[in-house]
């Protein structure tokens, strides 16, 4: 959230796979910071429907999908590298239904075939951007899994939600992607980890954050509406939830 504040405190760096792992993995990203002794950034993030593999000081594990937004504490200098993976993609290395590691963090020996601090040492251990991402990526090969057709639906029916703004409920977007509700939730159980409301409701959410961010003078009871919601209170009270703060006060915020 208020990436033009997190810009001023913290380098943040994007980096694509090599092929094999483009199949299973988005990017890799890498926070890098210095920090005057004394002072603290507390950067709150939203959640995504992609489960994290996170090399992290003392820290290093999975994340599986979150359904709510996380703080992270920034103080003297760090740098943590992470691996986004495609929704739907960690399927094939975890071996069962990704919602059994929503909300959850796991070591990461129980998914791939190495030493939890000799993994974490090697990786952060590496001289610079480059030979972390090697580093990781070398790990993530030792469980390599096969590609999974059902994937790319995943990602088809997400680039649906993300697309289509005026999708508000589970009930359209199954008429749109030509599937019945209940196969719907269940195919997001099995390889997604959260709901098909979840993500809906995270995607509009983050289109209103963005539109706050960038000082939108929007009228917010017509972006509630907009959203699907049925008032502005039931929107100021999920926004908030998910963001810290309740749209206005957000909004304000950003133009600090």
């Amino acid at each position: 959230m208020n990436p033009a504040a997190g810009e001023k405190v913290f380098r943040l760096e994007r980096y694509l796979p090599d092929a094999d792992l483009a199949p299973f993995i988005e990017h890799f990203w890498l926070v890098a910071w210095t920090l005057p002794d004394g002072v603290v950034h507390v950067q709150r993030t939203l959640p995504s429907p992609c489960i994290h593999v996170v090399f992290d000081a003392g820290r290093t594990a999975v994340f599986g999908v979150m359904t709510g937004a996380f703080e992270y504490t920034l103080r003297g200098s760090g740098r943590v590298l992470g691996l986004r993976f495609r929704p739907g993609a960690f399927r094939g290395f975890l071996r069962q239904p990704v919602q059994s590691a929503t909300n959850r963090e796991l070591p990461l020996s129980a998914v791939f075939d190495c030493d939890d601090a000799g993994a974490e040492q090697r990786v952060l251990g590496a001289a610079d951007d480059a030979g972390m991402v090697a580093a990781a990526s070398a790990i993530i090969r030792s469980a390599l899994p096969s590609i999974d057709p059902v994937t790319e639906r995943i990602a088809e029916i997400l680039r649906t939600i993300e697309h289509h703004a005026d999708i508000t409920q589970v009930q359209q977007l199954a008429d749109h992607v030509g599937i019945s509700v209940r196969k719907l939730q269940m195919l997001f159980k099995d390889y997604v980890g959260a709901t098909p409301k979840w993500v809906i409701r995270r995607n509009r959410l983050l289109d209103a954050s963005d539109l706050l961010a960038k000082g939108s003078d929007i009228d917010l009871a017509a972006l509630a509406q907009q959203l699907g919601y049925y008032d502005q209170s039931h929107f100021t009270t999920d926004f908030e939830k998910l963001v810290g703060k309740p749209p206005a006060d957000y909004r304000r915020s950003c133009q600090d």
